[in-house]
This record gives C-alpha cells, sequence and structure tokens, in this order.
C-alpha cells in the first residue's frame, strides 16, 4: 500500500534516509534532521512531499519517496523531481518501488505534469535496470553539477 506521509513518519523516514545514503556510499554526507525534514516535509511552506510504501501484512513502512515540484519553461508546466526512492533490501522485488513510482506518474498525469525525473549513480546496476523496465529513458547528454560547502559560499558572498 502506498499512503501520503504524515508528521508521524518522520522519524522512519529520516531512518531510510540515512540508509539509503548508507546504500549509496554517503552516510557521511547525511546530515538532516528530523527536525529539518518536518520543517521542509509539513511547515508552514512545504518544500517536498513524501509517500510511504507499506508491507501489505503487517502495515510497516518499507519504503518511501521524498519528492519536490520543478519546472520546465520549455513545456511550460510542472513536473515532479524525485528526491529520493528508497525500499528496504528486505523487501526489495515486491513491487513497493514500482508502486511509489506509480503513484507519482498518477500525480503527475491527474494534475497535467509532464516529466517525472530523477537521478541514479551511474554504479547503481538493479536500479538502472528497474528503470529502464520501467520504460524510463536515460538524459545521458546532460551532466549534474552541483555547489555545496565552500564553493557556495565562497560564490554567495
Amino acid at each position: 500500500m502506498i499512503r501520503t506521509a504524515t508528521p508521524a513518519d518522520v522519524p522512519v523516514i529520516h531512518a531510510m534516509v540515512r540508509e539509503l545514503a548508507d546504500y549509496e556510499k554517503a552516510l557521511h554526507e547525511a546530515r538532516a534532521t528530523e527536525e529539518q525534514l518536518r520543517e521542509a516535509l509539513f511547515g508552514e511552506r512545504p518544500a517536498a512531499f513524501a509517500h510511504i510504501a507499506e508491507d501489505d501484512t503487517t502495515g510497516e513502512p518499507v519504503g518511501f519517496c521524498l519528492w519536490f515540484l520543478n519546472f520546465s519553461t520549455w513545456r511550460g508546466v510542472h513536473g515532479i523531481y524525485l528526491e529520493d526512492l528508497y525500499v528496504r533490501p528486505e523487501v526489495r522485488g515486491g513491487g513497493h518501488g514500482k508502486a511509489l513510482l506509480t503513484e507519482l506518474a498518477r500525480i503527475c498525469v491527474e494534475r497535467g505534469y509532464e516529466r517525472l525525473e530523477w537521478s541514479v549513480l551511474d554504479w547503481n546496476e538493479p536500479s538502472i535496470n528497474f528503470y529502464k523496465a520501467l520504460g524510463a529513458a536515460p538524459q545521458d547528454e546532460w551532466t549534474v553539477y552541483r555547489l555545496t560547502d565552500e564553493a557556495l559560499a565562497r560564490l554567495g558572498s
């Protein structure tokens, strides 16, 4: 079952964010606190949204996706940028990841959004194969750039 996250889900979302960071070999970069996630998802001006995948038998959270709106100047409409998609290893292959992506695609169709986009690490072959099986196409001609820490502070000051 897929459902919209609630404030009570923040601790499990936080735990799964850290599990995902560990899987991606970047746990040291996962600095977000529960309070930051609570504010981003449920504060006065939410900046992001989340859905929870629950085990059909136990009702326990086994995965999540966290997303936000982007905008295409070429298409003239919003889209969804999927920041994180994570399903706990012991339940992978049970359809939870597909169900989470299906829900985001449903939201796109319902609201007239024309894109659902995300990034995947180039070494993550299981995820790449999963996404391709759903019909997702890699955007090989694009390279992601990022400013953080000292470089961001230097440019912004």
